[in-house]
């Protein structure tokens, strides 16, 4: 009788340890599809803003500085795009305040302002933003969910033995970074 009984807790303790290993890979994949979820959105704004620029060039004819840094830290966002989520939060908070900047002085160009085709690529910008957002949150959360996993007991046991590790949260560093550039201009 004692034999069954050692054999149920060990059959019980090896099913709980499964249970555990599986919510590890879930919360990992999760966490991964986070991540591409940001990176496609990032990839869709880099892939924007040259047609922005070219847009606004023939107008900003005295505004050559800023587009050319827009343009460095687009380069530069494009090739940090498989950095550490922390690189690439500096990168993309750099670019995104440049952005902004350009869409602050482009409030000085009516005739721009009037541009079908600036409007057009304004509200795709602006919509880019939001689904960059929605995407960090989602990413954050799942990056949350894997790293309390990965830290708590007993699943801390699984996810020392297999390799586990925590991930790192997609923050912007620069507290003026954190707020969506304005892209209205009405």
């Amino acid at each position: 009788m004692s034999v069954w009984v050692i054999l149920a807790v060990l059959v019980g303790a090896a099913l709980y340890a499964v249970s555990l290993y599986n919510t590890l890979v879930k919360n990992r994949q999760m966490a991964g599809e986070g991540w591409s979820g940001i990176d496609v959105q990032l990839k869709r704004r880099a892939d924007l803003i040259p047609n922005l620029l070219e847009a606004v060039k023939g107008y900003m004819t005295h505004e050559r500085e800023l587009l050319e840094e827009v343009t460095r830290l687009r380069s530069a966002a494009v090739a940090g795009s498989n950095a550490s989520p922390e690189t690439r939060a500096s990168l993309e908070g750099a670019l995104s305040s440049a952005l902004g900047r350009l869409m602050a002085v482009a409030e000085n160009y009516p005739d721009l302002k009037a541009s079908e085709n600036f409007q057009e690529f304004q509200r795709a910008l602006e919509e880019t933003e939001n689904e960059i957002s929605m995407s960090r949150r989602y990413y954050n959360g799942a990056v949350r969910n894997l790293n309390v996993s990965v830290e708590s007991f007993p699943s801390n046991l699984i996810a020392n033995q297999f390799g586990f590790v925590k991930a790192e949260y997609f923050e912007l560093e620069d507290e003026a970074d954190r707020a969506v550039p304005k892209v209205s201009f009405q």
